[in-house]
């Protein structure tokens, strides 16, 4: 079975968007990378945040945005939400009303083996709240946004202990890899 995993990039300040959930800061640093050419090859199915998903469907946002990885990976693609799909959606996501363990059983179920990314913060929160998270990638961006969307926010939790299991630099961005103890 396939591991659960965080992967996400972060300005230097701790944000993993900007203000009003501005990605393209992002996509500056987005240089060749073997970490995520491996996370794609190794990714069988992706559970994102519907706040995630909507921010990838506004109207002028980067192309690099509207898709995971880019559109560099295809798979399953699994939502979390509470509200009904919009309109004209690819009949091919598939859009979750349910607890985070039942989306992270079938979004491991859609992977057949391989992994599962998580996209977008509050789902990963909630991942990390019930110990569904095996490991984080971070990349690490050299900017400093001032304000945004803290890649973890929670308040009055228990603390999450992490081993370091890699680091390596790809261009301008450090690629921070890490175990979650359980």
């Amino acid at each position: 079975m396939g591991k659960v995993l965080w992967h996400v990039t972060m300005s230097l300040d701790g944000f993993i968007a900007g203000p009003g959930d501005a990605m393209e800061w992002a996509f500056h640093y987005s240089h060749p990378n073997a970490a995520v050419d491996e996370v794609i090859r190794l990714t069988g199915a992706v559970l994102s945040g519907r706040r995630s998903f909507d921010v990838g469907r506004r109207p002028g946002q980067a192309p690099q945005a509207q898709k995971p990885y880019g559109g560099a990976w295809s798979g399953p693609l699994l939502v979390l939400t509470h509200r009904p799909p919009p309109d004209g959606v690819d009949p091919d996501i598939t859009f979750l009303a349910r607890d985070i363990r039942g989306a992270v059983e079938l979004a491991l179920r859609a992977a057949r083996g391989k992994d599962i990314v998580v996209i977008g913060a509050n789902v990963a929160r909630q991942c990390i709240d019930e110990g569904l998270i095996d490991e984080i990638m971070v990349h690490l961006a050299p900017v400093l946004l001032g304000d945004g969307i803290r890649f973890f926010d929670r308040i009055g939790a228990a603390q999450v202990n992490l081993e370091a299991t890699g680091i390596e630099r790809a261009g301008q961005i450090t690629n921070l890899r890490f175990r979650v103890r359980k």
